[in-house]
């Protein structure tokens, strides 16, 4: 059988080799036992491992050729095992124990920073969309809702945002001197976005902001008229001007066209395009920023314009706990819009400014006092120019907001002693050589300041 198996199979394979090897074997029964044991341990190795690598190891093996039938050294091979190996104990070695050190990790104790304390203004209970102002303390009450929202997200212009307030219900506006990054922008958008429009049938927004430069146009500020090919005629298209609140971002870098175009928009509250008047909305207020220390390329504002700001504030750094503050709230502070803080309606804040205007008390003794001091002023030696009569015209309503503020229903001489800075401060230009104009308006100051206050004793 094994050799029709060859004859079949022409090329040899490796279990066929290994077969004809122990064939080989089994026929030579007098071979020594050093033969035997060179077959069992040297030329069994190609044997295994033919049979290993054709997957016919040895139970295919020994089924085609039973090398247990043969009498060739079996007695031998089976009796005796000559291919175990004397066994050798190996010695045990026994590895030292070794103890390692219980290394204890230092315990590190981490300071509990406590969070900062944030302290927020508190709001005042706020008046309902539809609530018709009437009285004084509804007024201070939508004043207080304006405060507590602008507090909220300018910290540490608590000053400077009292002066705003008293802008917009005086109806005046304000130019800020400042330095750039100093939170004029957010405290534009501010107040705009603390305001409600409760006509639906403007387009007139809340809050816009125009960065003026030199090649500005009027147009760009207030609007133009657009041909329309559909109809044949032309239609006015509105500019940035026609909003509730407007910042004027650098306004002395445009060229005096813009800036008289703005003087109509300031003091008469309309623009004209075309030949035709447009009016703009009766709370129109502007915020204007001018930088004082980068003047190149820029247009000194006119007097007749500086006399349309009813304040000129010239802002400084923050204290070190306000700016510190103003680190910590940051994401706080990142929306503009506050929904957790109250707004009030337009409606509201011109409702306000008509109650303060006739619920709070002007004497004829706070005036006689304006006049003697305007007059002190101008007869000043170290001025040019004094204040104008519309400077006093302008401080009474801003007198009257202020102690509305202040809680109060009259005004009186801490109100004036406020104000007059603010108010005569840049309509007065000084004579060469003079640069202190605070001590010129407390000189000023003195004589009809002690008026006031024996007549106010008197009454009492």
């Amino acid at each position: 059988m094994h050799d029709d198996a060859h004859a079949e199979d022409p090329q040899p394979t490796a279990t066929t080799e290994a077969s004809e090897t122990a064939t080989a074997v089994a026929e030579a029964p007098d071979a020594p036992a050093a033969a035997e044991t060179d077959i069992a341990g040297a030329e069994a190795e190609p044997f295994i491992a033919a049979n290993f690598v054709a997957g016919t190891f040895f139970p295919e093996t020994y089924a085609t050729e039973p090398l247990a039938a043969e009498p060739l050294a079996a007695g031998p091979l089976v009796s005796e095992p000559l291919l175990a190996e004397p066994s050798v104990e190996a010695p045990v070695v026994t590895a030292p124990v070794v103890t390692a050190p219980v290394v204890t990790a230092p315990v590190v104790t981490v300071p509990v920073v406590p969070a900062p304390v944030v302290h927020r203004p508190a709001v005042p209970e706020p008046p309902a969309r539809d609530a018709v102002v009437t009285s004084l303390d509804q007024a201070i009450r939508v004043m207080g809702l304006l405060r507590s929202r602008m507090k909220a997200q300018v910290i540490g212009r608590d000053e400077v945002i009292d002066l705003v307030l008293v802008a917009l219900l005086s109806d005046g506006h304000v130019l800020l001197e400042d330095f750039p990054g100093s939170g004029k922008t957010t405290l534009a958008k501010t107040l705009g976005a603390s305001i409600v429009d409760d006509r639906d049938d403007d387009d007139v927004v809340a809050f816009r902001r125009i960065q003026f430069t030199p090649d500005l146009l009027p147009s760009d500020v207030t609007g133009v008229s657009v041909f329309d090919p559909t109809t044949h005629g032309f239609h006015f298209r509105r500019g940035p001007i026609f909003a509730h609140v407007v910042l004027a971002d650098e306004i002395n870098r445009t060229s005096p066209k813009v800036q008289a175009a703005m003087l109509e928009a300031m003091a008469e509250k309309q623009v004209t395009v075309d030949n035709v008047t447009y009016p703009l909305d009766e709370l129109f207020f502007v915020i204007a920023t001018q930088n004082p220390l980068d003047l190149a390329g820029t247009y000194p504002l006119p007097v007749a314009q500086l006399d349309r700001f009813l304040f000129k504030i010239r802002m400084e750094h923050i204290e070190r706990e306000a700016e510190l503050d103003v680190l910590h709230t940051y994401r706080e502070r990142r929306d503009v819009e506050r929904p957790d803080l109250s707004r009030v309606t337009r409606t509201q804040v011109l409702l306000a400014r008509r109650v303060i205007d006739l619920g709070v008390a002007i004497g004829s003794e706070v005036k006689e006092c304006l006049v003697d001091l305007a007059r002190a002023v101008r007869a000043d030696e170290r001025v040019l120019q004094g204040s104008s009569t519309r400077s006093l015209v302008l401080m009474l309503p801003a007198l009257q907001a202020l102690a509305a503020l202040r809680g109060r229903d009259y005004v009186d001489s801490r109100d004036i002693e406020t104000l007059v800075p603010r108010v005569l401060g840049h309509r007065i230009e000084l004579a060469p050589g003079v640069a202190d104009l605070r001590e010129v308006l407390a000189d000023a100051m003195v004589r009809p300041m002690e008026t006031l206050a024996r007549s106010t004793m008197r009454r009492r």
